[in-house]
Formats: structure tokens, sequence, C-alpha cells
């Protein structure tokens, strides 16, 4: 997770100098922002919610008889195995999980052996949200009031219990014709993404870098930052 949260940031910092520098501070000033060559925080938001969703739809289904015959086989294991102290059969073990029934999310307890999938994706939102709390020091760092978030985990799914559930990032339940119609708040457009896709542009300067990624603070194996790693020659 680190070579992306390094890259996220590095673009978040670009974001934020760049409104500084205008004296921009008002996030949601998009179109203003995007004039400066960078991508606008609720943009990148967007981008979040739709990769972090994504994601988690990887861990497979909350509850799973797949997952609890690999546990049982010694061939899938929970995040640090060693440092859980419990007897690591989970023959009597619980785990709590979310359901999605008749329009309500409740929380039930189900035997943790068949929960693995659930446990591990646990895991892995709590590392995301130590990545998103970084990112939300680098915008406070640049005075700029606005906070990255990880959506509710019923959010935009495709897997599981949650799959197409219409809950909005901040996990209300609404309307089918509600969650269509703010798609385009939630998860990034067709604009947002030709609109990103406008910056893709190579920067061949030695030491330049694109409009909308900052520097990174040390370059590979501690070289400076206009060290030239890739040289040219023109047959």
């Amino acid at each position: 997770m680190f070579v992306g949260e390094t890259g996220v940031g590095r673009t978040i910092q670009r974001t934020c100098e760049a409104m500084n520098e205008a004296g921009i501070t008002d996030p949601y000033d998009i179109d203003k922002i995007r004039t400066l060559g960078v991508i606008d925080l609720p943009t990148i938001q967007k981008k979040l919610n739709l990769h972090y969703t994504l994601s988690l739809d990887l861990f497979g289904r909350e509850v799973s008889t797949n997952a609890a015959n690999a546990f049982n086989a010694g061939i899938k294991g929970r995040y640090q195995e060693i440092k859980i102290d419990d007897d690591h059969q989970l023959k009597d073990a619980t785990y709590a999980v979310s359901e999605f029934t008749d329009g309500r999310i409740e929380i039930k307890d189900v035997p943790a052996l068949t929960a693995i999938n659930m446990r591990l994706r646990d895991d892995y939102s709590r590392d995301a949200s130590g990545g998103v709390k970084r990112w939300n020091n680098i915008i406070a760092k640049h005075n700029i009031d606005y906070q990255m978030e990880l959506p509710h985990e019923g959010f935009h799914r495709q897997i599981g219990v949650y799959t197409g559930a219409p809950i909005t990032p901040k996990g209300a339940v609404v309307s089918s014709e509600e969650w269509d119609s703010r798609r385009d708040d939630w998860l990034p457009s067709k604009a947002d993404g030709d609109f990103i896709q406008s910056l893709m542009k190579p920067e061949w300067e030695t030491g330049k870098y694109a409009s909308w990624i900052a520097p990174p603070r040390i370059g590979i194996d501690n070289k400076p930052g206009d060290f030239e790693y890739v040289q040219l020659h023109m047959a």
C-alpha cells in the first residue's frame, strides 16, 4: 500500500500547494482549481470511493465456507496470525458481520471460522484508514478545510451482502432512484475521467514533474530529484 499511498499523497500535496499559491481557499471551487493543472480534492475523494470499494469486493463474501475450508487446510490465515491470542482453530469463536436485510443494516455474530474474509477485510480497512489519515495531515498542513474519508462498507458493492444496495458513502440507505441520480456526486464521472486524462502529458525535462503531482521527498536509492534515471539516445 505504501507506493499507492505515497503517489496519492504527492497528488494531494500538489493540489494543496497550487491552491495556496493561487489564493483559493474553497476546495469545492472545482473549475477554478482545475485551471491550475491539478486534480481537485473532491475528485480525488471520488477516486478513493471507487478504488476502496472495488478493493473490498476482492476479499469475497463476508461469510464463506470456502474461506473456512482454506483456513482449516492451512492455506489461508488471518493478518498476523501468530500474534492473535486464541486457539487458532476457531471452533467456538464468533465474529461480528454486517448484513443488509429488508433495507436495514444490521450486525450479527457468526462463527469466526466462516468469517475469515470479513476479518481480513477489517484489517485492510484499518490499514487504509491510516493512509487516509496521513493524506488529511497533508491537507491540514496547507490550511485547507477538507477531509478525505473512507466510504461506508456497503457503498458501491458488487460482491457480498451489500451487492447492489443503495447505500451512500455516509452509510445512509436511500432509494435506488436517488442513488442513481447522485452517482456522479460520489463516483468519478466520465467528465472527471476526461479531465484527469487531459493532464496525462509527458514531462521530458530532467528534474521537472507533471503539473498535478509534487516531487518525491527523495529519489530512488537516495538519488537527488534531478537525477537522470533514464537517458534517451536518438539514433
